[in-house]
């Protein structure tokens, strides 16, 4: 069976945008699947699923019924994957359309074609698009029917969405895959880990812990992506706690489900400092009396004693929560670029109030190791992964 585009939007006000690429699609080769998300029943053209007469929405205040009918489209999404009958998505939307839509492809798994043609594409999407592989295309002029603009605009995006569905990488899973979190503080670590992984046949994935980059591998790990999570850059937490650059994480952060048993290598990488947007000329002025590293627009703040062990806690309540293997690996002589002794954030009594807490918080079946290295040393990259190939290989 070919799979078909499924088209998804509101066709009582956009029936024409979506008429429109529903035919350039079919004249492209290509064959649709039509599902109409609108509150009205109502459409320029019938489509192959009206949500809105699946479920009762008649009495229900706005915001209610689109969310049940983002529910009940997820359903009838997933559903027709499922069955092998969808192998793309693709919405033309306004504020309204552009969540909707961007919402239903979500339940879509990663690589499946998901193409959003939206007017308000100019304005910031990062709660719009979240940890998913989402195309976001600016409609630039607003949808009211159709003109030579917006034709021009729904061509191009229809021919994208159908050059999406041909392509193949090619590429196969050939090696057990290793995810390696990771931010620019630790940049030298994770080159190492992921040579020497390399080196023993491992495919690394990394992802960028800027909050979205570690949600993202902790969503993909629940999908069984990996053979095992080597967390180098668990940054994300601190920045968590004190509000800082890359603390865009949910509660889902470090903490494996029920049912999820990749092995997971916790390291304390850049919990030393807080990375929070400000310069040598903007410092404020609770900050004025700590140790700072100047980055760039962002500065880190060096962690007391105190909050190292507050942060501490932290980590060893997910820890404990978690389902899966579970260790952890301490390089004793700097967790960051500029936790290192004669830089600016080294503090060796801060570090060893986490270190003392953690182990204290932590269930006794964590394994706890600490080493005599420099997070960024080839000495602890070999450290690291060789305790990672172990945890994967004690899984097979």
């Amino acid at each position: 069976m070919r799979k078909s585009i499924a088209i998804v939007g509101t066709l009582d006000s956009k029936g024409e945008e979506h008429l429109f690429l529903k035919e350039f699609i079919e004249s492209r080769g290509y064959s649709t699947i039509t599902i109409d998300v609108g509150t009205t029943g109502s459409s320029k053209f019938p489509p192959d699923h009206s949500v809105c007469k699946l479920i009762y929405i008649k009495e229900m205040e706005r915001s209610l019924m689109v969310e049940a009918i983002i529910r009940k489209a997820r359903e009838v999404i997933l559903d027709l994957y499922h069955q092998g009958k969808i192998g793309a998505i693709i919405s033309v939307g306004g504020g309204t359309g552009t969540f909707v839509g961007t919402s239903i492809m979500k339940i879509l798994p990663l690589g499946v074609p998901k193409f959003m043609v939206s007017t308000v594409a100019s304005r910031d999407m990062s709660q719009t698009i979240g940890t998913k592989d989402i195309t976001i295309m600016h409609s630039v002029v607003d949808m009211l029917g159709l003109n030579s603009i917006s034709r021009l605009i729904l061509a191009r995006a229809a021919g994208a969405v159908c050059g999406m569905m041909s392509a193949d990488s090619g590429a196969e899973r050939e090696s057990p895959r290793v995810a390696l979190s990771l931010y620019g503080f630790v940049t030298q670590a994770a080159e190492n880990i992921k040579s020497i992984l390399e080196e023993n046949h491992f495919e690394v994935i990394p992802f960028h812990a800027n909050g979205t980059g570690g949600m993202a591998m902790e969503e993909m790990m629940e999908e069984s992506y990996f053979d095992g999570i080597l967390d180098l850059a668990t940054h994300e937490l601190v920045d968590a706690m004190f509000g800082g650059y890359c603390g865009a994480i949910g509660p889902q952060r470090l903490v494996s489900p029920e049912g999820v048993d990749t092995p997971r290598l916790v390291v304390p990488g850049g919990l030393d400092s807080a990375v929070l947007e400000f310069d040598s000329n903007s410092i404020p002025e609770q900050y004025k009396d700590r140790k700072i590293f100047f980055y760039d627009f962002r500065s880190a703040i060096r962690l007391t004693a105190d909050e190292s062990g507050s942060l501490a806690r932290i980590l060893a309540d997910k820890l404990n929560q978690s389902h899966n293997p579970i260790k952890i690996l301490i390089p004793l002589k700097g967790w960051s670029e500029a936790d290192r002794e004669g830089d600016v954030l080294f503090d060796p009594e801060s570090s060893h109030a986490f270190c003392e807490t953690l182990e204290k918080a932590l269930k006794r079946d964590v394994e706890v190791r600490q080493v005599d290295y420099h997070i960024n040393d080839k000495g602890f990259a070999q450290e690291a992964a060789n305790i990672m190939i172990s945890m994967i290989k004690g899984r097979g």
